[in-house]
């Protein structure tokens, strides 16, 4: 079992000593800690649960659990994918209690309110393309492939955050490459 010094992995530039000053309850580091993974987590939840009242519920909630339970994290696992396995449960929990289907394909083709300014008209069609496709898939594909391509996490970690093993994300990832191949046929050759 790792210790609490092993609790990132390098590269985490500070992360370490950030989690030290949030298990000593300083607000200032909590907010910074909330500041990186805000971006990050909101993309993630709504890929996940589609719905914008949903997705800031349940990334405050998120949050909320890791103030209070920091001291569970162990180092066992990089933090970002203990965070993120707190959102997943998190959000399920929220889309349950809501009584409301998870899916909300529309949700995934509206455009970005705030597009990027050298967004071209190929990159944009190229988003849309591939966010109508996503939309298509079950949530278990859409959050394997999300958290791949989007978030750069490997299979086990994916399956930590999933709570199942290791090869039913491999089994997900098949079919959601398989999917997206067939309704991405055309748009973008070789995507996948």
């Amino acid at each position: 079992m790792a210790d609490r010094r092993d609790a990132t992995r390098p590269g985490d530039s500070g992360e370490a000593a950030l989690i030290e000053r949030v298990r000593a309850r300083d607000l200032k580091a909590f907010e910074e800690l909330y500041r990186r993974y805000h971006p990050r987590l909101s993309r993630f939840l709504t890929n996940l649960v589609r719905r914008p009242h949903l997705v800031e519920e349940a990334l405050n909630d998120t949050m909320m659990v890791v103030w209070h339970r920091l001291d569970g994290f162990n180092g066992a696992s990089k933090l970002s994918t203990w965070i993120f396995a707190i959102a997943y449960r998190t959000a399920m929990k929220a889309a349950r209690r809501q009584d409301v289907p998870i899916e909300d394909p529309a949700a995934a083709t509206r455009e970005s309110a705030d597009p990027l300014p050298d967004e071209g008209v190929g990159k944009a069609r190229i988003q849309r393309a591939l966010a109508e496709a996503m939309a298509g898939l079950s949530p278990d594909h859409r959050l394997v492939v999300d958290l791949t391509y989007f978030h750069d996490m490997g299979y086990r970690e994916i399956a930590e955050i999933m709570g199942c093993p290791v090869d039913t994300v491999k089994t997900r990832m098949f079919y959601a490459r398989r999917r997206l191949r067939g309704a991405l046929a055309g748009e973008l050759p070789d995507w996948l």
